[in-house]
């Protein structure tokens, strides 16, 4: 199938185009870009993820959003895997009002974007208090967790069944046993 896309939107039109569109795309600097599916992996580490922050957080503070969109001050949008945002905005939002904790899974193809480029956008937002990168072939997590100072230059990584994430700002752990149960790794 070929899918002809718009060069160049501003982030009204893009919201305006992209609602209703079966396809995922996201708003790269004010150029459309469309998505790829994901692996079995990516779906089961990120719904592994939701349960996980589902049965941590306060509701009555935060919710948690699958491929929600995020306002960007560059001339971007982005739907990143998961997004923990405010509790009780407008239902008919199209993006994150205050993202707390944002989460992507690696997919081959967007390795270089969500370690790059998204980390850079991401980190600038002032809500944010951690921003996470999970691999899908092994269990592995970059995590950037926003200290008093701001966010560290990297980000920390955690390895392995044992590892668990320490946010803060969301009181919360997530094991990464749970994060990746029942996931193969092969």
């Amino acid at each position: 199938m070929n899918v002809q896309l718009p060069v160049r939107m501003d982030k009204a039109a893009f919201l305006d185009w992209v609602q209703g569109r079966e396809e995922r795309y996201e708003l790269d600097r004010g150029r459309v870009i469309m998505m790829t599916g994901g692996s079995r992996a990516h779906w089961q580490i990120t719904r592994n993820l939701v349960k996980a922050l589902d049965a941590r957080i306060d509701p009555e503070k935060w919710e948690v959003l699958s491929e929600f969109g995020i306002d960007l001050r560059s001339e971007s949008i982005r739907y990143p895997d998961i997004v923990v945002d405010a509790a009780g905005e407008a239902s008919k939002d199209l993006t994150a009002t205050a993202p707390v904790l944002i989460a992507e899974v690696l997919s081959p193809s967007s390795e270089r974007i969500d370690l790059g480029d998204k980390s850079s956008e991401y980190l600038r937002l002032p809500s944010l208090a951690a921003y996470c990168v999970l691999a899908q072939d092994a269990i592995k997590a970059w995590v950037w967790i926003r200290e008093l100072g701001g966010f560290p230059p990297g980000p920390e990584l955690f390895e392995g069944e044992n590892a668990v994430i320490r946010i803060e700002a969301l009181a919360l752990d997530l094991p990464l046993k749970e994060i990746y149960a029942r996931v193969r790794m092969d």
